[in-house]
């Protein structure tokens, strides 16, 4: 059930949900231009799908749409009628949500232009989870999945799961970013389904809905771009921006771990998997090949488009049910659909193949 501050809320959700889509939609082919210009291009190659060179860096418009808007709602608050109040996210925790975006950018765009060693970025990736588990951003309380007592996690705890959470929702954002649109559509369905859930009087915090739908007005922007087939990419600095925004608007405030948890299921249980596998077989974590469920998916002769929708079908649905379900219920449901995904993937897996091939998609390109 929404609360009534929420319900007050609507129109500045609504409000800020427009302005950001149209930013991105406006300044994204802005970005496309300057990076081509700049030569910061995708090539076509082994492992990527596109048979031509396209754009990356196309993610900058989404950070721009996020901070002006969600920046400017922050910074004006109360003049803004029915803007709701931050309902106890401090300063510091608000300056370690957007400052702490624009370094997640700043890294990725770094990698875009520099192509930084895995180890590099893992180290970035790191400090930005210690810097925001040092101002404040942790999680403290846990639920108790065998009891109807919440648990309470000590500070060193707390700020370590807040490191690896942030760190590993990076990644899994990146390592599913491998189709046109597939990781702005999963970013996009998870935003919305964490805004709607900020606005239920359980969680009860609208000012969190309010940037949530912020995120996800300035990815449905973007995607009008992305989606295939794509004229322009996200780029690390996109991918970063997109997963460290994600895993702070789960967990500022009251938490939202496991709505995270079910919602960004795919992404999570195919990176927990991949990394296994790469593991067990000797390589390196972030060795490349096409072991992901996409290129699975595409192994068994669905079409690009296909097989970015049903991912989208799938991401959908686990949001949908981790509105409606108990927190438990949806760990419980989190831990199922990681062993069932686990399964289907030894079923589907052959040994993964070095190369993708992108002749074997190009009439996709096209349609």
């Amino acid at each position: 059930m929404i609360s009534a501050a929420a319900g007050s809320a609507v129109p500045v959700l609504v409000g800020a949900f427009v302005a950001a889509a149209l930013i991105a939609l406006v300044l994204t082919p802005l970005v496309r231009e300057l990076m081509r210009g700049r030569g910061l291009v995708d090539e076509p190659g082994a492992r990527r799908v596109n048979v031509r060179p396209i754009p990356r860096g196309g993610g900058l418009a989404v950070v721009v749409a996020f901070v002006v808007v969600g920046g400017a709602l922050a910074l004006l608050g109360d003049a803004i009628p029915a803007m709701p109040d931050r309902g106890g996210i401090g300063p510091a925790q608000l300056a370690t949500l957007f400052v702490g975006g624009l370094l997640a950018a700043g890294l990725g765009a770094l990698d875009d232009r520099f192509d930084l060693r895995a180890r590099w970025q893992f180290l970035g990736q790191a400090v930005l989870g210690v810097l925001a588990a040092v101002f404040g951003v942790s999680v403290s309380v846990i639920t108790n999945p065998f009891g109807p007592e919440a648990i309470n996690v000590a500070v060193p705890f707390a700020m370590a799961f807040a490191v690896v959470w942030i760190v590993g929702m990076i990644n899994s954002i990146n390592f599913i970013d491998g189709l046109d649109g597939l990781s702005s559509g999963i970013g996009l369905i998870a935003a919305v389904t964490l805004g709607l859930l900020s606005l239920t009087s359980q969680v009860d915090q609208p000012f969190v809905a309010v940037l949530c739908f912020a995120l996800a007005g300035g990815l449905l922007g973007f995607l009008r771009w992305n989606f295939h087939p794509a004229t322009v990419f996200q780029g690390s600095a996109g991918i970063y921006f997109l997963g460290y925004m994600l895993a702070m608007l789960a967990i500022v405030g009251t938490a939202k771990v496991v709505v995270a948890l079910l919602v960004l299921g795919v992404p999570i249980i195919d990176t927990f998997w991949v990394i296994v596998r790469r593991l067990t077989s000797g390589r390196s974590p972030f060795s490349g090949d096409r072991g992901h469920i996409h290129h699975r998916l595409l192994d068994l002769g669905l079409g690009h488009r296909a097989t970015v929708l049903l991912i989208y079908g799938i991401c959908a649905t686990l949001g949908l049910l981790s509105l409606v379900v108990s927190a438990v219920t949806g760990l419980y449901a989190f831990l199922g659909a990681l062993l069932v995904f686990g399964v289907v993937v030894f079923v589907m897996a052959n040994e993964p193949r070095e190369g993708l091939r992108p002749e074997s998609y190009e009439e996709d390109q096209g349609a």
